[in-house]
C-alpha cells in the first residue's frame, strides 16, 4: 500500500511536467469529443426507439416531452459509466507518451531500453481495453440495478469491477513497451493492481479530479511497474 501511495504522490508532483499537460490537454479533449459524439447519438437512437414502441404524439400530448426526459435521464445515467470506458480507451492509445514522460524522468535506464510501439498495436490494445470493459460493464449491469435499493451497492459494484479492469489495464500499457521475449507479466501482485486499479476508479467517479485520473493512473502504474522491478533486479 505504501509503495502505491508513494507512486501515485510522484506521479501527482509531475502533473505539472509540460509533456504531461500536453498529453493531459489531448487527452481530455479526445474523450470530451467522443462522449459528446457517443451521448448524441445514443440520445437519438434512444429517442427514435422510444418513438418506435409507441411513445408518439399520436398517443397522447406531451409524448415527445416524455420521450425527450426519458432519453436525457437515461444518456447521463449511461454517460457516467460511459465516460470512464472512454477515458481509458484514449489514455490506453496515449498511454506510451505518459509512460515515457515519467521514464525520461526517474527511469533513463529503462527508458533507453524500451520498445517503440507501432500506432497499430497501440490501437489494437486501445481497443481492446474499451471492449474488455464495456463487457465487463454490461454484464454487471443487471447486479448493478438490482442493488440499487441499498443505496451504496450499485455504485460499489461498478468500483469493484472497474478497479480489476484498470490495475490489468495500467499496469499492462507499461509492460508493453518492456515485454521480455518469454512474455513475462508486469511485475506487480493483482493486489497491488486492484489498488492502483481501485485509486484511478475513485478518481473517475471525481467531478473534475475524473479528467486527471487517467494520465495520473498511467504514470503511476509506470512507478509501481519500474520500481518493483528495479527492487527485483537489486534483490536477484
Amino acid at each position: 500500500m505504501g509503495s502505491i501511495l508513494s507512486a501515485m504522490l510522484r506521479a501527482l508532483a509531475q502533473m505539472a511536467d509540460p509533456r504531461i499537460l500536453r498529453l493531459l490537454a489531448k487527452t481530455v479533449g479526445v474523450s470530451l469529443i467522443l462522449f459528446i459524439i457517443l451521448g448524441w447519438l445514443g440520445w437519438i437512437a434512444l429517442d427514435w426507439v422510444l418513438a418506435w414502441a409507441g411513445l408518439k404524439d399520436a398517443a397522447f400530448t406531451g409524448a415527445g416531452g416524455v420521450r425527450g426526459v426519458v432519453s436525457f435521464a437515461v444518456t447521463l445515467i449511461a454517460g457516467w459509466l460511459l465516460w470512464r470506458v472512454i477515458a481509458m480507451g484514449v489514455i490506453s492509445f496515449y498511454a506510451d507518451e505518459a509512460v515515457l514522460a515519467v521514464e525520461a524522468r526517474y527511469y533513463p535506464d529503462a527508458a533507453a531500453r524500451a520498445r517503440d510501439l507501432p500506432v497499430s498495436e497501440q490501437l489494437s490494445t486501445s481497443l481492446r481495453a474499451v471492449g474488455r470493459a464495456l463487457l465487463a460493464n454490461l454484464i454487471v449491469l443487471p447486479f448493478a440495478l438490482a442493488l440499487l435499493v441499498t443505496g451504496v451497492g450499485t455504485a460499489l459494484l461498478f468500483w469493484a469491477v472497474n478497479a480489476v479492469l484498470l490495475g490489468r489495464e495500467l499496469s499492462d500499457m507499461v509492460w508493453l513497451r518492456h515485454r521480455h521475449a518469454e512474455g513475462a507479466p508486469a511485475p506487480l501482485s493483482r493486489g497491488e493492481r486492484f489498488v492502483l486499479g481501485g485509486a484511478t476508479a475513485a478518481l473517475l467517479a471525481v467531478p473534475f479530479a475524473n479528467f486527471l485520473a487517467p494520465v495520473l493512473g498511467a504514470a503511476s502504474a509506470a512507478h509501481l511497474v519500474h520500481g518493483k522491478e528495479k527492487a527485483s533486479n537489486g534483490a536477484a
